[in-house]
């Protein structure tokens, strides 16, 4: 059940259309797959202009712990298809002393997130592909969880390096203000599971350089599988998929 938890309803702070991102063949169009930061919370007005914009699915990243404490918000009185995909079981503290929270680190968890969430990864693809209108995905900042999965689409679609980590980049400016939208909300499901919120401090994320974790993740697949998209392959996706979204990805 969702706790009570009072929530200041606002439009979402790191939300942008995929299209326009190189890809082969051409651009992306817009209108096909769109990043952002929590829609749970924001206010019914732009539930309706995200709406009446075409959105007809939404792919929910968050963990059950965050799902259970602000739910799916305004958007759930629509008939958009909901799916939700915890990329994380749960939110937990790190063992022993925390560690730093750097770009580097995050890169090694992005990393892990594939091998472990691939099977979703490929889900959550095979939604975008056979999905009329726009499919939304989302975490709550719409950095990590979130960035694995435009990064995942956006190799599928055959983006080189530089597009998908100059994609994952525009986030960094966005961090200040995604701390402050979000921290209600995370500070509500880190005393739900008996955290210390400042365990998960994400200031020093907010200075330059964080294009060096979405380069850790790609250099990593390419190095231990040669093809970037091996472990999404081996997780089942399936030429069929990668052919309806590059069909889709281009189309006029």
């Amino acid at each position: 059940m969702t706790a009570t938890l009072e929530l200041e309803l606002t439009t979402p702070v790191n939300l942008r259309d995929l299209g326009g991102t190189p890809i082969a063949g051409g651009t992306l169009r817009d209108g096909l797959a769109i990043r952002t930061d929590d829609l749970a919370t924001v206010t019914p007005e732009f539930a309706a202009k995200l709406v009446a914009d075409g959105l007809t699915a939404i792919i929910d990243l968050r963990s059950p712990h965050e799902v259970q404490v602000t739910g799916r918000g305004p958007l759930a009185d629509y008939p958009v298809a909901y799916h939700h995909l915890p990329f994380m079981g749960s939110i937990e503290a790190p063992s022993g002393d925390a560690p730093e929270l750097t770009h580097e680190l995050m890169g090694e968890m992005y990393v892990g997130m594939i091998d472990r969430a691939a099977p979703l990864i490929v889900t959550a693809l095979d939604i975008i592909a056979n999905t009329p209108g726009a499919t939304a995905f989302h975490c709550a900042a719409g950095r990590d969880r979130t960035g694995v999965l435009a990064a995942s689409l956006l190799l599928v679609l055959g983006a080189d390096d530089d597009a998908i980590v100059a994609d994952y980049a525009k986030t960094g400016p966005n961090m200040p203000a995604i701390m402050a939208r979000t921290k209600t909300a995370m500070s509500a499901v880190f005393a739900k599971l008996g955290l210390d919120p400042e365990v998960f401090d994400g200031k020093a994320l907010t200075d330059d350089g964080m294009d060096v974790s979405m380069r850790i993740l790609l250099a990593s697949l390419r190095d231990t599988h040669g093809d970037a998209l091996a472990p999404l392959r081996a997780a089942g996706l399936s030429d069929d998929t990668v052919a309806k979204l590059r069909a889709r990805a281009l189309r006029a």
